[in-house]
């Protein structure tokens, strides 16, 4: 049976694109594949996806990329952390912090913010276990600090950090049917349009002219045709 694969890294949200997909392809199911960041697009390269929710950096070699939004950045803290006082923070705020720097992290810093840790955790998820020890704070996209919450953590908006972006990626030769399907639902395409399809422009009618109405050489005849009716002469008492 013909399905459609579609992979997404952590904090990528593609539900609502799914029920859209249900509605116009319930014939096709939609194969949800979670993939790391770091593997997702080698796993489209090999195949393993039909296409994949990615974060930026993309390396696009072989790929279509299509942008879909950008995240807020967000700093991860304790919630007993002078940073959770206030309501966004940026980061100048974090000179004297110790600023985690995942091996999957997706925000390209020119230079990390703060301090540098000993070393670099694993994973976002590692990270987070070290936010929660005390060892530092965590800058994330905002969707990651909703995956990893915690009732012991909060995240603050850092107003001056690089934002990462998602994209709809697939590979070049494998523009399918149904992938243009897909394509349209993530781009609010309705039901009946058609990629490419130009409006047809409506022809102009041209107003429809009324018969012209002979003009009679004489006085105009009355209702009912013919000559006048006269009454009988009244008699004089």
């Amino acid at each position: 049976m013909t399905s459609f694969r579609l992979a997404y890294v952590p904090g990528a949200t593609p539900a609502k694109w799914v029920r859209t997909w249900a509605e116009r392809q319930p014939d096709v199911p939609l194969e949800l594949v979670p993939v790391a960041a770091a593997d997702a697009t080698e796993l489209l390269r090999a195949q393993g996806a039909d296409a994949a929710l990615l974060r930026s950096p993309i390396d696009r070699d072989g790929l279509h990329a299509i942008p879909l939004y950008t995240e807020t950045t967000v700093v991860v803290v304790a919630k007993d952390h002078v940073v959770a006082a206030a309501d966004e923070v940026s980061t100048a705020d974090l000179a004297d912090e110790v600023v985690l720097s995942p091996l999957d992290d997706t925000i390209e810093w020119s230079a990390l913010p703060g301090r540098a840790a000993v070393s670099r955790p694993e994973t976002t998820a590692d990270a987070i276990e070290l936010v929660a020890a005390g060892v530092g704070v965590l800058v994330v996209p905002q969707s990651l600090a909703r995956l990893h919450h915690r009732r012991d953590l909060t995240y603050r908006t850092v107003t001056d950090a690089p934002q990462s972006s998602v994209a709809l990626s697939w590979l070049e030769d494998e523009t399918t049917d149904l992938m243009e399907t897909f394509i349209g639902i993530v781009r609010g395409r309705t039901v009946n349009s058609t990629r490419g399809r130009q409006p047809a422009q409506a022809e102009k009618k041209r107003p429809e002219r009324k018969p012209a109405v002979a003009k009679s050489a004489g006085k105009p005849a009355r209702r009912g045709g013919g000559a006048p009716k006269r009454g009988k002469p009244r008699r004089k008492s």
